[in-house]
């Protein structure tokens, strides 16, 4: 089969590689959908430290089965459309038993650590596969994994009705994030340095749009989430918040990045500093989301390119012209 190969950090090519073949509890989906994220561009640069290499990456994706392992429970058949949780917990390991799967010693997932749905065809355990309803595309149907994230997030962060939050950058996960937020009743300011992306957020519905958070006099605010994992950002977002404020880091960062916060703001003003990895008991509630509508997905849906121009979809998503950026593996140039 054809599929995206990243064979060491910085080599990236689109040739052929062997079908993959189920296991006992595993099934093969013929890929319809499968979306470019941040994570991927590390996994490119080689600055994301789980990712062995080589690996076909790809870790956002819906299509269909095609095969079923032998002992694969939950009566799935040929055909079945699915949504993918691309998370592989080992489920022993004491993170996996007090409950924090995306925490766990030995975490995985497809596409990350083991090859993903940059590809015609992957394998995946039918336990981390969803039904999607007949009424989502393919794309929306890959769209439900960063929802799935930002779900987690926002449970991480909390949020109360008329409270005022900060996102910071209005790319995918910053919108969504955005919708999150609102639809639990918070007013929601956006900042992207893009300015070309900030007319969809106040179309969303954001209370107030900026390139930077200087532009916004001095507002202080009850929380904030960086939904860029640039050190700057990330600072900026904190010195913005109020006394008592909580700062949800959510964007991914490079691993050796660091950042200078205040640690006499943290204790006299009580403010709250809270993580979010991937996800965790969060990918029925976020396919439930995009199945329901209450996520905008065409306001996100901006960009489809076939498999044999991943390298392009790669330095689409680089650019920040589009939003979210999605190959389709069945699909051919025009």
């Amino acid at each position: 089969m054809r599929a995206a190969i990243v064979d060491q950090p910085g080599s990236i090519r689109v040739g052929e590689v062997p079908d993959p073949t189920p296991g006992e509890r595993d099934v093969v989906i013929k890929v319809g959908a499968c979306g470019i994220c941040g994570t991927d561009l590390h996994i490119a640069d080689g600055h994301f430290p789980p990712t062995p290499y080589p690996i076909v990456p790809g870790h956002e994706f819906a299509g269909e089965i095609v095969e079923i392992g032998k002992n694969v429970p939950g009566g799935w058949q040929v055909g079945d459309r699915v949504a993918v949780d691309p998370s592989l917990f080992c489920g022993y390991c004491d993170p996996c038993r007090a409950g924090h799967g995306n925490l766990c010693a030995n975490w995985g997932a497809t596409g990350d650590t083991v090859d993903g749905a940059f590809a015609e065809y992957v394998k995946v355990p039918a336990s981390t596969c969803y039904r999607l309803p007949d009424h989502l595309s393919w794309q929306e149907g890959a769209l439900v994994e960063p929802v799935s994230c930002a779900v987690h997030g926002v449970r991480r962060i909390g949020v109360e009705a008329g409270e005022h939050f900060l996102v910071v950058g209005a790319g995918t996960m910053g919108l969504v994030m955005q919708m999150l937020l609102q639809r639990a009743g918070a007013r929601v300011t956006v900042v992207d340095r893009n300015a070309s992306r900030l007319p969809r957020a106040k179309d969303l519905g954001a209370h107030a749009v900026a390139t930077d958070v200087s532009e916004l006099d001095g507002e202080r605010f009850d929380a904030a989430a960086d939904c860029t994992g640039a050190a700057p950002a990330i600072e900026a977002a904190f010195d913005a918040l109020r006394r008592g404020g909580r700062l949800l880091v959510f964007g991914v960062a490079p691993a050796e990045a660091r950042v200078a916060l205040s640690p006499f703001r943290i204790y006299n003003d009580e403010i709250t500093v809270v993580g979010s990895m991937a996800v965790l008991h969060s990918y029925g509630a976020a396919l439930d989301l995009v199945a329901s509508g209450a996520i905008d997905t065409k306001a996100l849906l901006t960009d489809a390119l076939p498999l044999e121009r991943f390298p392009d979809a790669l330095d689409l998503m680089r650019s920040g012209a589009g939003l979210k950026v999605q190959v389709l593996p069945g699909a051919t140039d025009a």
